[in-house]
């Protein structure tokens, strides 16, 4: 076997949900370059269609679907159009989440539900509805969560809605993977640390931070990520090269959790 056959994934259908976030695009205009046929969903169709004529200037099939993971109604339209429009699914890229950042004492509950509904209720549903069907065409698939070094390390900057919501999706990895390894689907998670998004772009401008940004500390690398550090991984779990691996929780992070 050629070893660059472990990573094709050329002609396989691809569901991924936050499509317009940072990681979201990333994944889904690496995925359409190694010529998967995209299902692409988020909650802004114009954000949407924008991310589509990206992936589709790369010469892949986007179909779009401006639908949040957050009813178990959505998550079926979501899945039930990748069928329709590619005839299965082979992959799933569950990159839909947020965070609301704020000390216990003045987070209001309903932040609370918000942040764990999108990183934990979304994720859940969303591998309902495309598990369903993937144990339904008995051919396997790959399904990748995101959860986050907060995942295993708490924060002291707010985040006692998220952390516990991406150490949730930890545990949703493992019980998937234990619970769909016969069907021959593999579930796995990659654990960011700080990446330039929308949410974490003043992290990466010197003029605010003077360099003094708490993360970067901790990242043996000396810098923080960009959504094209998560390339490689990704690819790799959701190709034939990750076939016997399953349930992990792989962290791309420049060394934070090594120490």
């Amino acid at each position: 076997m050629n070893p660059r056959d472990l990573f094709e994934i050329a002609g396989r259908s691809a569901v991924v949900t936050g499509a317009t976030g940072a990681l979201g695009r990333t994944a889904s205009l690496a995925l359409a370059r190694m010529g998967a046929k995209l299902t692409l969903a988020a909650g802004t169709a114009s954000a949407l269609d924008a991310v589509a004529e990206e992936v589709r200037a790369t010469g892949a099939d986007a179909t779009t679907v401006a639908l949040r993971p957050d009813s178990p109604e959505n998550t079926d339209a979501i899945a039930q159009a990748a069928v329709d429009a590619h005839g299965g699914i082979d992959i799933l890229i569950s990159a839909s989440g947020t965070n609301l950042p704020n000390p216990i004492g003045d987070m209001p509950v309903e932040d609370w539900d918000e942040v764990m509904d999108a990183n934990v209720r979304g994720s859940w549903l969303i591998c309902k509805s495309v598990g369903r069907h993937m144990l339904a065409q008995d051919s396997g698939g790959k399904v990748v969560l995101i959860s986050s070094v907060r995942g295993r390390h708490g924060s002291p900057f707010g985040y006692s809605s998220y952390c516990p919501s991406k150490a949730a999706i930890d545990g949703l990895t493992r019980s998937l993977a234990l619970e769909w390894g016969s069907s021959k689907i593999n579930v796995n998670a990659i654990g960011p640390t700080v990446f330039r998004s929308k949410l974490t772009a003043w992290m990466f401008d010197e003029e605010k931070t003077g360099g003094n940004v708490p993360a970067l500390k901790r990242i043996p690398l000396g810098r923080l990520g960009e959504p094209e550090d998560l390339v490689g991984v990704l690819l790799y779990l959701v190709s034939p090269a990750s076939d016997f691996c399953t349930g992990q929780v792989i962290y791309v992070d420049g060394g934070y959790t090594a120490g």
